[in-house]
């Protein structure tokens, strides 16, 4: 009777089975990553597998139809592969260090401003008193009368 060799089968087609599936996914990430339009025929074109096979895988079926409808609502110009998104956490950091940095910016403008109108005060009590503006205008020191 000759030996029993099933689990060499048995572990062949588990083999090939993982390697038709890691192709699968390695083609949806790439083709999302390039902004390729993706539909079972292009996906099982590039990944080498079946269009049926694809269809009865339901993690793949489902992530297929996700990209394909977001292909389609995101103008051809626009896609950005999701690896590439901006988490909300990413967005959230950005957001506060614009704010962060608009309050500094308020911050210095207001103190130019009072620069400004002591400048300009001075510069008015100056001209007022028959005192000539010299044109860089002098450091800044209290007002006082001529």
């Amino acid at each position: 009777m000759p030996a029993d060799n099933s689990h060499l089968i048995v572990a062949a087609a588990h083999r090939r089975a993982t390697a038709t599936r890691r192709r699968a996914v390695s083609a949806l990430r790439r083709m999302d990553a390039t902004g390729t339009a993706i539909t079972f025929e292009t996906v099982a074109r590039e990944a080498g597998v079946s269009r049926s096979w694809l269809y009865n895988q339901q993690d793949l079926r489902a992530e297929i139809e996700r990209l394909r409808a977001r292909h389609r609502q995101i103008p051809a110009a626009r896609q950005v592969p999701d690896r590439q998104r901006a988490s909300d956490a990413s967005l959230l950091r950005r957001l506060e260090a614009a704010t962060e940095r608009n309050r500094q910016l308020e911050a210095e403008n207001r103190e130019l401003r009072q620069a400004l109108a002591l400048a300009l005060g001075e510069r008015r009590t100056a001209d007022g008193c028959g005192i000539r503006a010299t044109a860089k205008p002098p450091a800044p020191r209290v007002i006082g009368p001529c």
